[in-house]
């Protein structure tokens, strides 16, 4: 008996005789009744939006292959078209940055804005020897500058949230005042930085 289909009655359809006959044998070969036969082929049509007039031209593995070679081509012209728009464009620009460069330095007006002088404290006792000289490019200074003013009102802020607190036993301590998420935010601007 079919599961789920026990109480229902048997219902006749005029089918050929040697159409009824390739059924027959189709649903012994997948090893289920007529019913469940038809039920699964009309359930299969329904899943996957097929008409039985639609042709598919072969076999599903030859879709397959099909639609392999056409996603190929596809990667195929991406990166034909990264060969000859993209990376051009970028070996132009980079060209351009290099000689903007080049002439800026040829009017000697860059390497005063750009650099600066940082010494080395190896030995901090004598102020008259100096080992070696660092230069640091303007830009990276600046940075280092904005980090260290967002480092001082960021401490800044967290000494005002500390208070003192004193107990009846023991020595009085210190309490920080700051929500689970800005500690959170804390430790997320220091692991970054």
């Amino acid at each position: 008996m079919d599961k789920g289909y026990e109480k229902e009655q048997f219902e006749g359809l005029k089918i050929k005789t040697s159409v009824a006959k390739k059924f027959r044998a189709y649903c012994k070969a997948i090893s289920r009744s007529q019913s469940m036969g038809l039920l699964a082929m009309l359930d299969f049509f329904e899943i996957h939006q097929l008409s039985p007039t639609d042709s598919i031209d072969g076999s599903l593995s030859s879709l397959e292959i099909r639609i392999k070679r056409r996603i190929n081509n596809a990667i195929a012209i991406i990166k034909s078209i990264e060969q000859s728009q993209t990376l051009p464009t970028v070996a132009m620009l980079q060209s351009l940055f290099e000689q903007q460069l080049e002439h800026e330095k040829e009017e000697d007006y860059f390497d005063d804005d750009v650099e600066f002088i940082e010494k080395k404290f190896e030995n901090v006792g004598s102020e008259e020897e100096w080992p070696e000289e660092t230069t640091v490019p303007k830009i990276r200074y600046d940075r280092l500058e904005e980090k260290m003013e967002q480092l001082k009102s960021d401490f800044s802020y967290v000494l005002g949230k500390v208070t003192e607190a004193r107990s009846s036993f023991g020595k009085p301590y210190l309490k920080l005042e700051l929500t689970p998420d800005e500690v959170e935010k804390y430790k997320r601007s220091i692991k970054n930085s």
